[in-house]
């Protein structure tokens, strides 16, 4: 048995751990079923974990198999890391479409959580940016599924899925063609929600990344720093040897993100940007993936772990609803370290339980201080719920299965693809309770 843990370290479980190989993967997961995969741990909450049950490792499912230069396009094995994909393709032009805010996650599960980045309004989701997957159920079925050729319904039900439907095997990508890895952004500080909603609403036909944080600590309107950027053509040149990564080295006996700290970062960190504003020419890592520059930040919020809450309300009621939940916070006297905003564009979602829908996400980080967290979180579960939107299962660790069924209706619908063979800890929680 081994511990293991999500990013959000609210819990370190015992799992019987198995290291998937491409030789052997069908016999290992019907031998050791019921199981969940686990990559790198990425996900927040509990969708990767399986308590005192089987966890497939899916690192050593790691080869790119081919790149397609014509089409565009790369296969790989569910196993590989974005980061390893883009680091070896950028030299050759290419990029991914769509990453979040890590790139240290394997391609499996940013298929199994349809994962998004700064760019939905252009790009979509990454499951939209998948041609094909290979699937291996718990039973000794193999399954190719695609978008519009085989198997569709199986390709929407595992995109988003969570990795409930089967072992993902692998994939083809599509990729993006790019001159070198520089962005032309632009740093604006704003002042209220109202502002917020305005910078969005008119840089999304000029600019492919927008993305804001704010500063949720500053009262009714706050400021925040709004960014956006585009591809630039500069051509791509060799870079030096990177500085030395830093690294969070130890997990400190109480949470270092408390009310003493919180209020001067977001003032210091707000006024640092501020000075920044302007057009500039950044290198796409540090803007996409700023806290990849520090390995094992999450332990910044000591032995008890952080919740992280991800939620997205329909346009109609983003703003009162964005309001509303910040009340909340000023009412139970709790603030975040990272809090950010952005849109979401009116595109068909890519799989039955895809997250981003038409609207605007918020995401916090909170430290986890027991049942004063859980009340918190609970009573903003009731503006989100009452605003029609839902909450992201790949940062959730404590939603309600009434809550999961309301924001999900496709749910129902995805029971029919379930494996009976995987489980998780999230799954446990809101669908098979």
């Amino acid at each position: 048995m081994s511990q293991l843990q999500s990013w959000g370290r609210l819990s370190q479980a015992e799992h019987h751990t198995v290291a998937l190989s491409s030789q052997s993967l069908g016999k290992q997961i019907m031998s050791t079923s019921p199981g969940i995969c686990y990559g790198m741990g990425r996900s927040y909450g509990d969708s990767c974990l399986n308590p005192g049950g089987t966890a497939w490792l899916t690192r050593n499912l790691d080869r790119l198999i081919s790149l397609d230069t014509k089409t565009a396009t790369l296969h790989c094995e569910s196993g590989a890391l974005l980061e390893d994909i883009q680091r070896l393709l950028l030299p050759r032009g290419w990029l991914l479409p769509v990453t979040p805010g890590t790139q240290k996650i394997t391609v499996g599960g940013a298929i199994a959580n349809d994962v998004h980045g700064k760019n939905h309004h252009v790009f979509g989701t990454f499951g939209e940016n998948v041609t094909a997957l290979t699937l291996q159920r718990t039973d000794g079925e193999t399954l190719i599924c695609s978008p519009d050729g085989e198997n569709p319904d199986w390709f929407q039900a595992t995109v988003g899925g969570l990795g409930l439907t089967g072992v993902i095997t692998s994939a083809v990508l599509k990729l993006r063609p790019v001159t070198g890895p520089w962005l032309t952004a632009e740093t604006i500080p704003y002042q209220s929600l109202s502002d917020f909603f305005t910078l969005s609403r008119t840089s999304e036909s000029d600019w492919e990344h927008t993305v804001s944080w704010f500063d949720c600590l500053s009262g009714n309107q706050p400021r925040g720093i709004f960014l956006r950027a585009n591809h630039n053509q500069q051509p791509f040149k060799p870079e030096p040897d990177k500085k030395r990564q830093l690294s969070f080295p130890v997990v400190p006996p109480v949470s270092l993100v408390n009310r003493l700290t919180l209020k001067p970062f977001n003032t210091a960190y707000y006024w640092l940007n501020k000075r920044k504003a302007g057009i500039s020419t950044v290198h796409y890592e540090p803007f996409s993936y700023p806290l990849d520059a520090i390995s094992n930040w999450n332990r910044m919020y000591g032995p008890k772990g952080f919740y992280q809450y991800q939620c997205v309300i329909p346009p109609a009621v983003s703003q009162d609803a964005v309001g509303e939940l910040l009340s909340i916070l000023r009412k139970y006297r709790q603030g975040s370290f990272l809090a950010v905003l952005k849109t979401f564009s009116d595109r068909k979602p890519a799989g039955l339980l895809s997250f981003p829908k038409s609207g605007t996400t918020l995401a916090l980080d909170f430290p986890n201080r027991g049942q004063k967290t859980t009340a918190l979180l609970d009573a903003m579960d009731s503006v989100v719920s009452r605003a029609n939107g839902r909450l992201y299962p790949a940062k959730d660790a404590r939603m309600s299965a009434a809550m999961f069924q309301q924001g999900y209706p496709e749910l129902a619908r995805f029971q029919a693809y379930r494996d009976p063979g995987i489980t998780s800890a999230f799954s446990a929680r809101t669908i098979d309770c």
